[in-house]
Protein backbone atom coordinates (compact mmCIF):
# COMPACT_ATOMS: atom_id res chain seq x y z
CA UNK A 1 0.00 0.00 0.00
CA UNK A 2 2.74 2.49 1.01
CA UNK A 3 4.76 1.87 -2.19
CA UNK A 4 2.38 3.73 -4.12
CA UNK A 5 1.21 6.45 -1.51
CA UNK A 6 5.14 7.68 -1.41
CA UNK A 7 4.36 8.05 2.38
CA UNK A 8 7.95 8.43 3.37
CA UNK A 9 7.93 12.27 2.32
CA UNK A 10 6.80 12.81 5.76
CA UNK A 11 8.18 11.21 9.01
CA UNK A 12 5.20 9.88 10.84
CA UNK A 13 4.57 11.15 14.35
CA UNK A 14 2.41 8.90 16.69
CA UNK A 15 -0.67 10.95 17.84
CA UNK A 16 -0.36 12.72 14.84
CA UNK A 17 -2.33 13.29 11.76
CA UNK A 18 -0.50 11.26 8.68
CA UNK A 19 -1.22 12.53 4.83
CA UNK A 20 -3.52 10.49 2.88
CA UNK A 21 -2.08 7.75 1.04
CA UNK A 22 -1.91 9.00 -2.52
CA UNK A 23 -2.04 6.82 -5.76
CA UNK A 24 0.84 7.21 -8.15
CA UNK A 25 0.12 9.22 -11.19
CA UNK A 26 0.60 6.18 -13.30
CA UNK A 27 -2.21 4.83 -12.45
CA UNK A 28 -4.55 7.89 -13.43
CA UNK A 29 -2.79 7.87 -16.60
CA UNK A 30 -3.47 4.57 -17.37
CA UNK A 31 -7.19 4.90 -16.36
CA UNK A 32 -7.14 8.08 -18.95
CA UNK A 33 -5.63 6.41 -21.73
CA UNK A 34 -8.13 3.67 -21.41
CA UNK A 35 -11.62 5.92 -21.08
CA UNK A 36 -12.76 4.65 -18.55
CA UNK A 37 -15.66 5.83 -16.48
CA UNK A 38 -14.92 7.69 -13.04
CA UNK A 39 -16.07 4.53 -11.18
CA UNK A 40 -13.18 2.61 -12.87
CA UNK A 41 -10.56 5.08 -11.42
CA UNK A 42 -12.01 5.17 -7.77
CA UNK A 43 -12.70 1.39 -7.80
CA UNK A 44 -8.26 0.96 -8.51
CA UNK A 45 -7.89 3.53 -5.91
CA UNK A 46 -9.80 1.98 -3.00
CA UNK A 47 -8.38 -1.42 -3.84
CA UNK A 48 -4.33 -0.36 -4.09
CA UNK A 49 -4.80 2.21 -1.09
CA UNK A 50 -7.81 1.56 1.35
CA UNK A 51 -11.04 3.73 2.41
CA UNK A 52 -9.37 6.76 2.65
CA UNK A 53 -7.10 7.55 -0.14
CA UNK A 54 -6.33 10.27 -2.63
CA UNK A 55 -5.59 10.63 -6.24
CA UNK A 56 -4.60 13.45 -8.85
CA UNK A 57 -7.01 14.60 -11.76
CA UNK A 58 -5.65 18.38 -11.45
CA UNK A 59 -3.11 19.84 -9.53
CA UNK A 60 -4.75 18.92 -6.36
CA UNK A 61 -5.42 16.00 -4.60
CA UNK A 62 -8.86 14.60 -4.29
CA UNK A 63 -9.90 12.09 -1.23
CA UNK A 64 -12.27 9.16 -2.01
CA UNK A 65 -13.81 8.30 1.40
CA UNK A 66 -15.25 4.83 1.39
CA UNK A 67 -14.38 3.35 4.68
CA UNK A 68 -17.39 3.29 7.00
CA UNK A 69 -16.12 5.46 10.01
CA UNK A 70 -14.59 7.79 7.72
CA UNK A 71 -18.21 8.66 6.05
CA UNK A 72 -20.09 8.96 9.20
CA UNK A 73 -17.59 11.70 9.87
CA UNK A 74 -17.97 13.44 6.71
CA UNK A 75 -21.50 12.83 6.27
CA UNK A 76 -23.09 12.56 9.58
CA UNK A 77 -20.49 13.79 12.19
CA UNK A 78 -18.82 17.37 11.01
CA UNK A 79 -21.20 17.98 7.82
CA UNK A 80 -20.32 21.40 8.53
CA UNK A 81 -16.95 20.71 8.00
CA UNK A 82 -17.28 18.89 4.41
CA UNK A 83 -19.77 21.08 2.27
CA UNK A 84 -22.12 20.74 -0.44
CA UNK A 85 -20.89 23.42 -3.10
CA UNK A 86 -22.72 23.35 -6.40
CA UNK A 87 -25.11 20.24 -7.01
CA UNK A 88 -24.44 18.52 -10.25
CA UNK A 89 -27.90 18.53 -11.19
CA UNK A 90 -27.91 22.78 -10.25
CA UNK A 91 -29.16 23.36 -14.37
CA UNK A 92 -32.01 21.33 -13.41
CA UNK A 93 -33.19 21.93 -10.20
CA UNK A 94 -31.85 25.22 -9.57
CA UNK A 95 -31.88 26.25 -5.93
CA UNK A 96 -33.98 23.58 -4.73
CA UNK A 97 -33.61 21.80 -1.49
CA UNK A 98 -31.04 19.54 -3.11
CA UNK A 99 -28.56 22.58 -3.75
CA UNK A 100 -29.05 24.65 -1.50
CA UNK A 101 -26.80 25.62 0.99
CA UNK A 102 -26.25 27.57 4.54
CA UNK A 103 -29.77 29.44 6.16
CA UNK A 104 -31.30 28.44 3.04
CA UNK A 105 -31.36 24.86 2.70
CA UNK A 106 -31.88 24.77 6.64
CA UNK A 107 -35.32 26.95 5.82
CA UNK A 108 -36.35 25.01 3.15
CA UNK A 109 -35.56 21.81 4.54
CA UNK A 110 -37.30 22.42 7.51
CA UNK A 111 -40.77 23.32 5.36
CA UNK A 112 -40.93 20.52 3.52
CA UNK A 113 -38.91 17.48 6.50
CA UNK A 114 -42.17 17.06 7.79
CA UNK A 115 -44.24 15.63 4.35
CA UNK A 116 -41.88 12.61 4.73
CA UNK A 117 -42.44 11.24 8.15
CA UNK A 118 -44.79 9.73 9.87
CA UNK A 119 -48.19 12.03 9.63
CA UNK A 120 -46.95 13.46 6.49
CA UNK A 121 -46.38 10.33 4.47
CA UNK A 122 -49.40 8.85 5.46
CA UNK A 123 -50.88 11.62 3.39
CA UNK A 124 -49.60 9.98 0.13
CA UNK A 125 -50.42 6.57 1.08
CA UNK A 126 -53.72 6.39 -1.04
CA UNK A 127 -51.88 8.00 -4.15
CA UNK A 128 -49.05 5.89 -3.92
CA UNK A 129 -51.30 3.01 -3.89
CA UNK A 130 -53.58 4.18 -6.91
CA UNK A 131 -50.25 4.72 -8.74
CA UNK A 132 -49.11 0.78 -8.45
CA UNK A 133 -53.09 -0.29 -9.17
CA UNK A 134 -53.12 1.49 -12.19
CA UNK A 135 -49.16 0.27 -12.91
CA UNK A 136 -50.69 -3.40 -12.02
CA UNK A 137 -53.53 -3.10 -14.17
CA UNK A 138 -51.76 -2.20 -17.38
CA UNK A 139 -49.65 -5.28 -16.59
CA UNK A 140 -52.51 -7.18 -16.80
CA UNK A 141 -53.79 -5.96 -20.15
CA UNK A 142 -50.01 -6.82 -21.06
CA UNK A 143 -49.67 -10.42 -19.90
CA UNK A 144 -53.39 -10.88 -21.88
CA UNK A 145 -52.16 -9.17 -25.01
CA UNK A 146 -48.70 -10.76 -25.01
CA UNK A 147 -47.79 -7.37 -25.78
CA UNK A 148 -43.97 -6.59 -25.41
CA UNK A 149 -43.33 -3.25 -23.55
CA UNK A 150 -39.98 -1.69 -21.72
CA UNK A 151 -39.98 -2.66 -17.52
CA UNK A 152 -37.95 0.63 -17.56
CA UNK A 153 -40.52 2.88 -18.95
CA UNK A 154 -42.82 1.02 -17.08
CA UNK A 155 -40.90 1.94 -14.13
CA UNK A 156 -40.39 5.54 -14.76
CA UNK A 157 -44.21 5.87 -15.47
CA UNK A 158 -44.93 4.43 -12.14
CA UNK A 159 -42.71 6.22 -10.07
CA UNK A 160 -43.74 9.51 -12.09
CA UNK A 161 -47.32 9.21 -11.49
CA UNK A 162 -46.76 8.57 -8.16
CA UNK A 163 -44.91 11.79 -7.35
CA UNK A 164 -47.35 13.57 -9.69
CA UNK A 165 -50.11 12.82 -7.39
CA UNK A 166 -48.27 13.51 -4.10
CA UNK A 167 -47.48 17.07 -5.61
CA UNK A 168 -50.83 17.98 -7.26
CA UNK A 169 -53.33 15.92 -6.82
CA UNK A 170 -54.11 14.36 -9.75
CA UNK A 171 -53.26 11.03 -11.69
CA UNK A 172 -50.41 11.84 -14.54
CA UNK A 173 -52.49 11.93 -17.68
CA UNK A 174 -50.76 11.08 -21.52
CA UNK A 175 -49.59 14.24 -22.37
CA UNK A 176 -48.06 15.37 -18.59
CA UNK A 177 -45.85 12.43 -19.15
CA UNK A 178 -44.81 13.39 -22.38
CA UNK A 179 -43.82 16.63 -21.52
CA UNK A 180 -42.02 15.37 -18.35
CA UNK A 181 -39.79 12.59 -20.20
CA UNK A 182 -37.99 16.28 -20.43
CA UNK A 183 -37.07 15.89 -17.06
CA UNK A 184 -35.00 12.29 -17.63
CA UNK A 185 -33.77 13.79 -20.64
CA UNK A 186 -31.89 16.75 -19.09
CA UNK A 187 -30.83 14.55 -16.19
CA UNK A 188 -29.19 12.23 -18.97
CA UNK A 189 -27.46 15.03 -20.82
CA UNK A 190 -26.18 16.47 -17.62
CA UNK A 191 -22.79 14.84 -17.42
CA UNK A 192 -21.99 15.27 -21.04
CA UNK A 193 -22.52 19.36 -21.44
CA UNK A 194 -20.54 21.63 -21.92
CA UNK A 195 -18.53 22.98 -18.72
CA UNK A 196 -19.58 26.70 -19.83
CA UNK A 197 -22.96 27.44 -18.09
CA UNK A 198 -24.89 29.59 -20.91
CA UNK A 199 -23.37 26.76 -23.50
CA UNK A 200 -25.32 23.51 -20.87
CA UNK A 201 -28.27 25.74 -20.60
CA UNK A 202 -28.52 26.55 -24.55
CA UNK A 203 -28.09 22.62 -25.45
CA UNK A 204 -31.14 21.48 -23.15
CA UNK A 205 -32.63 24.86 -23.47
CA UNK A 206 -36.26 22.89 -25.39
CA UNK A 207 -36.49 20.41 -22.47
CA UNK A 208 -35.81 23.31 -20.04
CA UNK A 209 -38.61 25.22 -21.44
CA UNK A 210 -41.28 21.71 -21.70
CA UNK A 211 -40.59 21.43 -17.63
CA UNK A 212 -40.97 24.88 -17.07
CA UNK A 213 -44.37 25.04 -19.13
CA UNK A 214 -45.83 21.98 -16.78
CA UNK A 215 -44.59 23.71 -13.76
CA UNK A 216 -46.12 26.95 -14.36
CA UNK A 217 -49.44 25.10 -15.82
CA UNK A 218 -49.41 23.17 -12.16
CA UNK A 219 -48.79 26.76 -9.77
CA UNK A 220 -52.10 27.90 -11.35
CA UNK A 221 -53.83 25.52 -10.49
CA UNK A 222 -52.99 25.02 -6.99
CA UNK A 223 -53.22 28.99 -6.50
CA UNK A 224 -56.90 28.75 -8.36
CA UNK A 225 -57.56 26.20 -5.59
CA UNK A 226 -58.54 23.67 -7.95
CA UNK A 227 -57.21 20.87 -6.06
CA UNK A 228 -56.91 17.99 -7.74
CA UNK A 229 -59.16 14.33 -7.15
CA UNK A 230 -57.02 13.26 -4.18
CA UNK A 231 -57.17 16.95 -2.37
CA UNK A 232 -54.35 19.11 -2.18
CA UNK A 233 -50.64 18.27 -2.73
CA UNK A 234 -47.31 19.16 -2.16
CA UNK A 235 -46.89 22.17 -4.28
CA UNK A 236 -49.89 23.23 -2.21
CA UNK A 237 -46.87 23.46 1.18
CA UNK A 238 -44.83 25.98 -1.47
CA UNK A 239 -47.49 27.86 -2.93
CA UNK A 240 -48.73 28.59 0.80
CA UNK A 241 -45.28 29.16 2.09
CA UNK A 242 -44.87 31.88 -0.63
CA UNK A 243 -47.75 33.74 0.98
CA UNK A 244 -45.93 34.03 4.36
CA UNK A 245 -42.08 33.90 3.26
CA UNK A 246 -41.24 36.00 0.86
CA UNK A 247 -37.89 33.66 -0.15
CA UNK A 248 -40.88 31.36 -1.90
CA UNK A 249 -40.72 33.23 -5.40
CA UNK A 250 -41.91 31.87 -8.34
CA UNK A 251 -38.59 30.64 -8.96
CA UNK A 252 -37.67 29.27 -6.18
CA UNK A 253 -41.16 27.37 -6.57
CA UNK A 254 -40.97 25.83 -9.48
CA UNK A 255 -37.16 24.63 -8.40
CA UNK A 256 -38.62 23.16 -5.54
CA UNK A 257 -41.27 21.46 -7.61
CA UNK A 258 -38.52 20.55 -10.26
CA UNK A 259 -36.55 19.25 -7.21
CA UNK A 260 -39.06 16.87 -5.77
CA UNK A 261 -40.43 15.69 -9.27
CA UNK A 262 -36.82 14.43 -10.58
CA UNK A 263 -35.36 12.88 -7.24
CA UNK A 264 -38.72 11.47 -6.27
CA UNK A 265 -39.21 9.58 -9.43
CA UNK A 266 -36.06 8.86 -11.29
CA UNK A 267 -34.17 7.14 -8.21
CA UNK A 268 -37.18 4.71 -7.98
CA UNK A 269 -37.71 3.97 -10.93
CA UNK A 270 -34.18 3.24 -11.62
CA UNK A 271 -33.99 1.02 -8.19
CA UNK A 272 -37.31 -0.70 -10.00
CA UNK A 273 -35.54 -1.10 -12.95
CA UNK A 274 -32.29 -2.51 -11.36
CA UNK A 275 -34.42 -4.83 -9.08
CA UNK A 276 -36.42 -6.46 -11.92
CA UNK A 277 -33.00 -6.93 -13.97
CA UNK A 278 -31.40 -9.40 -10.82
CA UNK A 279 -34.63 -10.83 -10.14
CA UNK A 280 -34.28 -12.24 -14.21
CA UNK A 281 -30.75 -13.30 -12.60
CA UNK A 282 -31.44 -14.86 -9.33
CA UNK A 283 -35.24 -15.84 -9.92
CA UNK A 284 -35.27 -17.98 -6.52
CA UNK A 285 -35.37 -14.84 -4.13
CA UNK A 286 -38.34 -13.93 -5.88
CA UNK A 287 -40.18 -17.15 -4.54
CA UNK A 288 -38.42 -16.73 -1.14
CA UNK A 289 -39.75 -13.07 -1.10
CA UNK A 290 -43.65 -14.66 -1.65
CA UNK A 291 -42.95 -17.38 0.55
CA UNK A 292 -41.96 -15.39 3.45
CA UNK A 293 -45.50 -14.63 4.46
CA UNK A 294 -49.00 -14.47 2.88
CA UNK A 295 -50.58 -11.37 1.02
CA UNK A 296 -50.65 -8.36 3.24
CA UNK A 297 -48.47 -9.78 5.98
CA UNK A 298 -45.13 -8.03 7.66
CA UNK A 299 -43.45 -10.40 7.03
CA UNK A 300 -43.89 -10.49 3.36
CA UNK A 301 -43.32 -7.15 3.79
CA UNK A 302 -40.09 -7.13 5.40
CA UNK A 303 -38.70 -9.44 2.64
CA UNK A 304 -39.84 -7.51 -0.37
CA UNK A 305 -38.19 -4.59 1.30
CA UNK A 306 -35.15 -6.82 1.46
CA UNK A 307 -35.53 -6.91 -2.34
CA UNK A 308 -35.39 -3.33 -2.49
CA UNK A 309 -32.49 -2.63 0.02
CA UNK A 310 -30.31 -5.37 -1.62
CA UNK A 311 -30.99 -3.37 -4.69
CA UNK A 312 -29.97 -0.29 -3.20
CA UNK A 313 -27.07 -1.79 -2.09
CA UNK A 314 -25.76 -2.52 -5.85
CA UNK A 315 -27.32 0.34 -7.20
CA UNK A 316 -27.69 3.25 -4.38
CA UNK A 317 -29.74 6.53 -5.46
CA UNK A 318 -26.77 8.03 -5.05
CA UNK A 319 -23.46 6.37 -5.94
CA UNK A 320 -21.05 9.02 -5.01
CA UNK A 321 -21.81 12.39 -2.56
CA UNK A 322 -18.96 15.49 -3.72
CA UNK A 323 -17.64 17.21 -0.79
CA UNK A 324 -15.32 20.29 -0.09
CA UNK A 325 -13.36 20.54 3.55
CA UNK A 326 -13.92 23.65 4.27
CA UNK A 327 -11.77 24.41 6.92
CA UNK A 328 -8.58 21.53 8.44
CA UNK A 329 -9.37 18.58 9.87
CA UNK A 330 -8.64 15.21 10.56
CA UNK A 331 -10.12 12.55 9.14
CA UNK A 332 -9.40 8.37 10.06
CA UNK A 333 -6.15 9.91 11.68
CA UNK A 334 -5.21 11.48 8.26
CA UNK A 335 -4.80 15.33 7.67
CA UNK A 336 -7.20 16.62 5.26
CA UNK A 337 -6.62 20.63 4.55
CA UNK A 338 -9.32 23.33 3.97
CA UNK A 339 -9.83 23.10 0.12
CA UNK A 340 -9.40 19.78 -0.61
CA UNK A 341 -12.58 18.20 -2.58
CA UNK A 342 -14.23 15.09 -0.84
CA UNK A 343 -15.61 12.09 -2.69
CA UNK A 344 -17.79 9.73 -0.44
CA UNK A 345 -18.62 6.56 -2.52
CA UNK A 346 -21.46 4.51 -1.08
CA UNK A 347 -21.09 2.36 -4.92
CA UNK A 348 -18.02 1.28 -3.45
CA UNK A 349 -18.14 0.99 0.24
CA UNK A 350 -21.53 -1.57 -0.37
CA UNK A 351 -19.40 -3.78 -2.28
CA UNK A 352 -16.39 -3.98 -0.03
CA UNK A 353 -15.84 -7.70 0.81
CA UNK A 354 -14.32 -6.36 4.23
CA UNK A 355 -18.34 -5.25 5.00
CA UNK A 356 -19.85 -7.48 2.59
CA UNK A 357 -19.34 -11.53 2.32
CA UNK A 358 -19.55 -12.07 -1.29
CA UNK A 359 -20.74 -8.33 -2.28
CA UNK A 360 -21.32 -9.36 -6.15
CA UNK A 361 -23.97 -11.90 -5.34
CA UNK A 362 -27.63 -10.58 -4.74
CA UNK A 363 -28.92 -11.76 -1.56
CA UNK A 364 -31.44 -10.31 0.05
CA UNK A 365 -31.33 -12.03 2.82
CA UNK A 366 -28.66 -9.74 4.60
CA UNK A 367 -31.53 -7.57 5.51
CA UNK A 368 -33.79 -9.88 7.26
CA UNK A 369 -31.43 -12.40 8.85
CA UNK A 370 -29.96 -11.33 12.24
CA UNK A 371 -26.02 -10.01 11.95
CA UNK A 372 -26.52 -10.53 7.94
CA UNK A 373 -25.32 -7.53 7.13
CA UNK A 374 -22.95 -4.68 9.16
CA UNK A 375 -24.49 -2.57 11.46
CA UNK A 376 -22.10 0.51 11.37
CA UNK A 377 -24.81 3.46 9.74
CA UNK A 378 -21.34 4.33 7.47
CA UNK A 379 -21.57 0.80 6.06
CA UNK A 380 -24.99 1.04 3.88
CA UNK A 381 -26.32 4.30 2.66
CA UNK A 382 -28.46 4.41 -0.28
CA UNK A 383 -29.93 8.10 0.42
CA UNK A 384 -26.44 9.30 2.40
CA UNK A 385 -26.37 10.07 6.24
CA UNK A 386 -26.97 13.15 8.33
CA UNK A 387 -28.20 16.12 7.89
CA UNK A 388 -28.26 16.14 4.28
CA UNK A 389 -29.98 13.03 3.79
CA UNK A 390 -32.66 12.20 1.36
CA UNK A 391 -35.37 13.42 2.69
CA UNK A 392 -37.63 11.43 0.49
CA UNK A 393 -36.33 8.05 1.74
CA UNK A 394 -39.05 7.23 3.59
CA UNK A 395 -41.20 8.24 0.13
CA UNK A 396 -38.85 6.24 -1.84
CA UNK A 397 -39.23 3.01 -0.14
CA UNK A 398 -42.94 2.62 -0.01
CA UNK A 399 -43.36 3.25 -3.15
CA UNK A 400 -41.30 0.63 -4.11
CA UNK A 401 -42.94 -1.99 -1.49
CA UNK A 402 -46.36 -1.42 -2.70
CA UNK A 403 -45.65 -1.69 -5.91
CA UNK A 404 -43.99 -5.14 -5.73
CA UNK A 405 -46.59 -5.95 -3.32
CA UNK A 406 -48.90 -5.83 -6.83
CA UNK A 407 -47.26 -6.98 -9.34
CA UNK A 408 -43.99 -9.41 -7.66
CA UNK A 409 -47.42 -12.33 -7.26
CA UNK A 410 -49.29 -11.79 -10.55
CA UNK A 411 -46.38 -11.37 -13.51
CA UNK A 412 -43.26 -12.41 -13.83
CA UNK A 413 -41.26 -10.26 -17.01
CA UNK A 414 -39.50 -12.48 -19.41
CA UNK A 415 -37.01 -9.90 -20.78
CA UNK A 416 -35.52 -10.37 -24.76
CA UNK A 417 -32.77 -8.72 -24.14
CA UNK A 418 -30.58 -6.61 -21.02
CA UNK A 419 -28.22 -4.34 -20.55
CA UNK A 420 -24.47 -5.01 -20.11
CA UNK A 421 -23.52 -2.32 -18.51
CA UNK A 422 -24.09 0.64 -16.00
CA UNK A 423 -23.63 4.31 -16.50
CA UNK A 424 -22.87 6.32 -14.01
CA UNK A 425 -24.26 9.44 -14.12
CA UNK A 426 -25.81 10.96 -11.50
CA UNK A 427 -27.60 7.82 -10.60
CA UNK A 428 -26.62 4.53 -12.08
CA UNK A 429 -28.78 3.82 -14.70
CA UNK A 430 -28.87 0.47 -17.41
CA UNK A 431 -26.74 1.05 -20.12
CA UNK A 432 -29.85 -0.02 -22.16
CA UNK A 433 -33.56 -1.33 -22.96
CA UNK A 434 -35.22 -3.57 -21.24
CA UNK A 435 -38.20 -5.08 -23.58
CA UNK A 436 -40.13 -7.88 -21.74
CA UNK A 437 -43.36 -9.96 -22.27
CA UNK A 438 -45.43 -11.32 -18.92
CA UNK A 439 -46.14 -14.72 -18.22
CA UNK A 440 -48.44 -14.83 -15.50
CA UNK A 441 -47.86 -16.73 -12.41
CA UNK A 442 -50.13 -19.48 -11.02
CA UNK A 443 -51.76 -19.73 -7.86
CA UNK A 444 -49.53 -21.92 -6.82
CA UNK A 445 -46.55 -20.38 -7.50
CA UNK A 446 -47.41 -17.66 -5.47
Amino acid sequence: MDTEAGLGSLPYVPGAARPVPEADPGLVERWRSEGGELVALLTRVRERLGGVAAFRLGPLPTVLVTDPEAVQHVLARRPERYVKRSHRARLLIGDGVMAATGAAWKGQRRLLQSQFTGTGMRRYEQRITEAARTTAERWRAYARTGQTFDVGQEMHRFALDAIWRSLTGHPLDDETQRELSAVEAVGAALPTLPADATDARDAVAADLDRIDAVVRHAVEAARSGAAGPDGPGLLHVLTDAATERPEYTDRLIRDEFVTLLAAGHETTATTLTWLYLLLDRYPATREQALAAGDEGSAQRRQAIQALVHETLRFYPSAWILPRHAGQDDTLAGYAIEAGTDILVCPYLTHRDPELWPDPERFEPRRFTTPQGRPTHPGAYFPFGIGPRACLGLQFALRESTVLLEHLLPAHTPTFHSTPTNAVHGITVRPDGPTPATLSAVTSGAA
